[in-house]
């Protein structure tokens, strides 16, 4: 177990983007390149957008190896580091270090293709697991994803007080892992619950009616035009 007390005062978001040209290939079959590339910059900005105006997020790492996207980043106010290691939980330890030296005291682990993320919905988060936080003990909250074995957000107070699990089955490791380091564990369902990794998770999140539109031509929930059998997804 960490030394370090869990303290949610200087919370920093983390959000991972291998590139947003290389981002969601898993939905090759249902959009065409531009379509895709199209979506990716509608989730990181909103992710991006989210993480900047949510109480109680005191900063924003991007990590990276697409110059494009530590621009849009630059957007917001984020802070950008070059990914040097392969793999999202190598990535995420990166990010974690230079927030860290920021001053963190929690991370939030931020992907971006959460179509109902909010600073809304990024507030409840930190306010269910300041409601669970317990003297002397390390704090994770998660959420998982709409099947729930993925993880779609994840909080961890102190930063070091686990090692980001990402991966098939990564909910459950996340549990395991907080219980391993004796910390209290949050569990939380809601908006983020919702990821878009495949043509059925696009036409959820249009039916759910979230995200917004990006203006001309006919677009789904999330601002992508028809896709190639016509349909938004």
């Amino acid at each position: 177990m960490v030394d370090a007390p869990a303290d949610l005062r200087s919370t920093w978001a983390l959000v991972p983007l291998r590139g947003l040209e290389d981002a969601k290939t898993r939905l090759g079959a249902e959009l065409d390149p531009e379509e895709r590339l199209q979506l990716v910059v509608v989730m990181a900005t909103r992710t991006l957008a989210a993480a900047r105006d949510a109480a109680g997020i005191a900063g924003t790492v991007l990590v990276t190896a697409d110059p494009a996207a530590a621009e849009l980043a630059a957007t917001f106010g984020a802070r950008t580091i070059v990914q040097r290691l392969p793999g999202l939980n190598a990535a995420l330890r990166e990010a974690r270090g230079v927030a860290v030296g920021l001053g963190a005291t929690a991370v939030l682990v931020l992907p971006i293709d959460l179509p109902a993320v909010s600073a809304d919905a990024i507030g409840d988060l930190l306010g269910d697991a300041a409601a669970a936080l317990r003297a002397g003990r390390p704090l994770v909250a998660a959420v998982p994803d709409r099947h729930g074995s993925g993880t779609n957000a994840l909080l961890v107070t102190p930063p070091t007080a686990m090692e980001p699990a990402f991966g098939e089955g990564s909910f459950a490791a996340h549990r395991a892992a907080a219980a391993a380091a004796g910390a209290i564990f949050v569990a939380r369902g809601g908006p983020l619950t919702l990821d878009v990794d495949t043509g059925a998770d696009l036409l959820i999140a249009e039916a759910r009616g979230v995200g917004t539109t990006s203006g001309g031509g006919t677009t789904n929930g999330l601002g992508v035009g028809a896709g190639r059998d016509g349909h938004g997804a």
